[in-house]
């Protein structure tokens, strides 16, 4: 047997939401609470009705119940970054002393960034996170030319020229 459908108490808010609702999001997520209360659709009907996956509607549904509205934000539902080291002002703060050394001429060693990185955090973190974390702060990998800039093209010609051959 199917279990009840709760959020009878905030009907009548919900029914208000419909009238009042600015966005897209806003009409589905008080629809997630209203068909399935005023017109006993299961939870997939509804989905299907409001156009997102059976998830998507239970959490639009549980996002307006729990806020007793409309106004939950859509940061509680998607976005950000999960799975970060450090926050952003965290990563300035750590590439700062890097980024002073290259200031003043240096190179950045992405492995030494890596070491460092690992001993911050007190674990093994992948040689494409530092990648990733560098890309984030406007770096990127830079591979050498293939001249030198100050080499003389005509000064490399002539010695090819006059170059003797063994004989053999």
């Amino acid at each position: 047997m199917a279990r009840k459908v709760r959020g009878e108490e905030i009907l009548a808010r919900a029914k208000e939401s419909l009238k009042k609702a600015k966005t897209v999001n806003d009409l589905r997520k008080a629809q997630a609470v209203v068909f399935p209360l005023e017109h006993g659709m299961s939870l997939k009907e509804t989905a299907e009705a409001i156009g997102v996956s059976k998830g998507w509607a239970c959490q639009l549904r549980n996002c307006f119940i729990r806020e007793g509205g409309i106004s939950c934000s859509n940061k509680k539902l998607r976005g950000g970054r999960r799975r970060e080291n450090m926050s952003v002002e965290e990563e300035k703060k750590f590439l700062l002393p890097f980024f002073e050394k290259a200031k003043s001429g240096g190179i950045l060693v992405v492995n030494d960034i890596k070491e460092a990185m690992d001993k911050h955090l007190g674990r093994n973190v992948a040689l494409s996170s530092t990648y990733n974390l560098l890309h984030r702060h406007g770096w990127r990998k830079l591979t050498p030319t293939k001249r030198h800039p100050q080499s003389d093209i005509e000064a490399q010609e002539e010695w090819k020229k006059n170059f003797l051959t063994p004989l053999l």
